[in-house]
């Protein structure tokens, strides 16, 4: 995937000048090797920051040698001052952890548990948004395990700072629930530009005779196999995928990543003649999440996902019960069949993540537009059921009031065949009825879910944090109420 950013990960070491600076430094040095032990390289700056000149030398070396994510390492107490004015001044994401004590010997003291008490209500005077470990002091092994979490945080936040969400379409009528109020988006860095269906239908047919179209739609048939009994749509498909990729390259401006949430019917398909399921796969796979029905948050969502698993995402409906019919002979483990539900999508899922991958076409769609004969304009499509394995449900929304909030919750796919449509799989959730109520409808969240494949929460809750987000939804376990949750049932 290319749409994502490349972190050069740096660490500073900061000692207040009544501790030794060489207990900060060794320890430093103790957790650089066991970060390189874990597969991670830090660059090790080699200034010390004791106070501000420091502090300033130490933020040129930082930008000298491209670090974009700074791991801000307490050895000592640290001089809280100088420390937070490194974070302030710093461009990029910043995680500060502290040296838990390692000798009995008072001369090998250095009260870093204490310091980071001040830094971080010195952070909060400077108005840093640092992130901060649940578990934020500890030897350097444990340190170093923090910093391997950060690194996915680092890189959403990056992503989402240099993010331009490119839009094509008004939102439809009938899912107005999709609402995207703007002001949010720009608020978290994230730029927005939105087109109309008429630019998209124009630079579609700009690239009428393109001559790399062979070549993708080649591509396409080898990604699809046998699996395909639609091969004459592949130059409709890639031609659309030509269109999208330069769109965004001649646009991205000094923005440097970018994702698409552009409509897809009514009118797509008797105008592009054929539904864009299989390119929103495709790209999706290459970390370019392209959402559905102009879902601006969804885009967002997916891509959040995305750089957070450094996997594809894609956008489900969180569809359908789970007929009791289906479940006979089924195991489903420790669930309740209150915790499954049917999450769907009309094709837009990577291949990489459907168990057997087939070009088909929207049967909704061919219903209304072309009742009578062979499908034609409804083809495109990319369906087949969910690869079981571990998911996480992830979105974040602005809601009617222009307020941010989250929500995350970790499932799984169930080895099930659905006997359906579409991009589709049977998901379960630990107390899902509960959480269905209580977040997604008490929080009037749209129908769309991002879906990682992966259970990735710790990671998405530390970077909604880090935005800022204070309102995260979750699956509360039983006997942990939901505020709305009424205790007497």
């Amino acid at each position: 995937m290319t749409n994502i950013p490349l972190l050069k990960p740096g660490i500073v070491a900061v000692s207040r000048d009544c501790f030794p600076m060489e207990l900060s430094r060794n320890r430093r040095d103790a957790v650089v090797k066991a970060a390189a032990g874990k597969g991670v390289a830090l660059y090790e700056a080699r200034t010390m920051v004791e106070n501000e000149t420091d502090a300033v030398k130490a933020l040129k070396e930082l930008r000298d040698n491209d670090v974009n994510a700074l791991v801000l390492f307490l050895g000592n107490f640290g001089p809280e001052g100088p420390e937070t004015y490194l974070a302030q001044e710093f461009d990029g994401p910043v995680l500060v952890v502290a040296a838990a004590e390692e000798s009995t010997d008072i001369g090998g003291r250095g009260d870093a548990f204490c310091g980071l008490l001040n830094c971080s209500y010195n952070l909060a005077l400077r108005g840093v948004s640092a992130v901060i470990p649940e578990r934020p002091v500890g030897s350097a092994a444990e340190v170093a395990g923090e910093i391997i979490k950060f690194l996915p945080v680092a890189r959403a936040l990056i992503g989402v700072k240099k993010l331009k969400i490119f839009g094509f379409g008004p939102r439809p009528y009938d899912f107005l629930a999709c609402n995207a109020p703007i002001k949010p988006l720009y608020d978290l860095g994230v730029t927005v530009m939105e087109n109309s269906e008429l630019d998209l239908y124009a630079a579609y047919k700009a690239h009428d005779g393109d001559s790399r179209i062979e070549t993708v739609a080649q591509d396409m048939a080898k990604e699809l196999g046998s699996s395909n009994p639609y091969a004459g749509i592949l130059p409709r498909l890639a031609q659309y995928e030509l269109t999208l990729l330069d769109f965004m390259e001649k646009n991205l401006g000094y923005c440097e990543f970018g994702v698409f949430a552009n409509k897809c019917w009514p009118a797509f398909q008797t105008e592009f003649k054929f539904v864009p399921c299989y390119v929103n796969a495709r790209l999706a796979a290459r970390g370019i999440p392209i959402a559905c029905e102009t879902d601006i948050y969804g885009a967002l969502s997916e891509y959040i996902i995305t750089l957070v698993t450094n996997k594809p995402a894609t956008l489900l409906d969180i569809n359908n019960t789970v007929p009791p019919a289906m479940l006979k002979g089924e195991s489903i483990g420790q669930y309740a069949p209150s915790d499954l539900f049917m999450g769907f999508h009309c094709g837009n899922t990577a291949a990489c993540y459907l168990r057997k991958p087939e070009m088909r076409y929207q049967q909704i769609m061919k219903r209304a537009l072309e009742p009578d004969g062979e499908p034609d304009i409804t083809r495109g499509t990319l369906e087949g059921d969910l690869v079981a394995g571990p998911v996480t449900l992830f979105r974040l929304q602005a809601n009617a009031e222009g307020r941010l909030k989250s929500y995350i919750a970790q499932g799984e796919v169930l080895e099930m065949a659905t006997r359906s449509f579409g991009a589709i799989g049977v998901i379960a959730v630990p107390e899902l009825a509960r959480f269905y109520r209580h977040v997604l409808v008490e929080g009037r969240f749209p129908h769309h879910a991002g879906v990682a494949f992966a259970h990735a929460g710790e990671a998405l809750f530390e970077t909604v944090k880090a935005l800022g987000i204070a309102d995260i939804g979750f699956n509360r376990p039983k006997g942990m109420l939901y505020p709305t949750e009424n205790p007497f049932i």
